[in-house]
């Protein structure tokens, strides 16, 4: 198994060499090119998936034919389109590669079969649920109290990874920005 997995795993609950290796066989190993979609508008997440290597960007496209990024996930983040996933309804977002991505993936039908082999499991994933809603919580809370350029240089600050791994306008749009606006912040900032 992969060890940042494993140390992931153990970060939030007690698991057993033997239940780390049945975690495992829950497990499908896949592969995706940068740009190449692992989800698209109108079908149904059916996964959940664990970024070994790579960088993924959550999005959906709004009515003015915009691209509204929701979510990244980059090396050892889980990322799904929850929505769809828990609710099993068609999906309103797209999740794609923006590197060449490697990931572990663990389908719905047998999760379950997971958590029943693996109790905790249950645990890992609630907790996993509970902070991306509270980092979802804090970037509204950014975006609604703090200027753009303060947002900005807080995204940039908490995560360095992402202003080398993400186009910039990809940055822009995460934070409701024009990327024109993201340009002239960070030229200001470099000055």
């Amino acid at each position: 198994m992969n060890p940042n997995l494993i140390e992931y795993i153990r970060r939030y609950i007690s698991i057993s060499e033997t239940e780390i290796n049945a975690f495992q066989s829950y497990l499908i190993p896949k592969k995706i090119k940068k740009k190449e979609f692992l989800l698209k508008q109108g079908e149904f997440c059916k996964s959940r998936y664990f970024i070994t290597k790579g960088c993924i960007r959550l999005f959906y496209i709004d009515n003015k034919g915009n691209e509204q990024i929701v979510h990244f996930g980059i090396d050892n983040w889980w990322i799904t389109d929850y929505e769809s996933f828990i609710n099993r309804t068609p999906s309103k977002l797209y999740i794609q590669a923006i590197e060449n991505t490697e990931l572990l993936e663990l389908p719905q039908e047998t999760f379950e079969e997971l958590c029943k082999e693996i109790p905790q499991t249950e645990k890992l994933f609630r907790i996993i649920m509970e902070k991306t809603y509270i980092a979802i919580q804090k970037r509204i809370e950014f975006m609604y109290s703090l200027k753009g350029d303060e947002l900005f240089k807080i995204f940039v600050s908490k995560n360095p990874e992402f202003t080398q791994r993400v186009p910039q306008y990809m940055i822009a749009s995460y934070l409701g920005m024009s990327p024109e606006f993201v340009s002239k912040i960070k030229n200001n900032i470099l000055s």
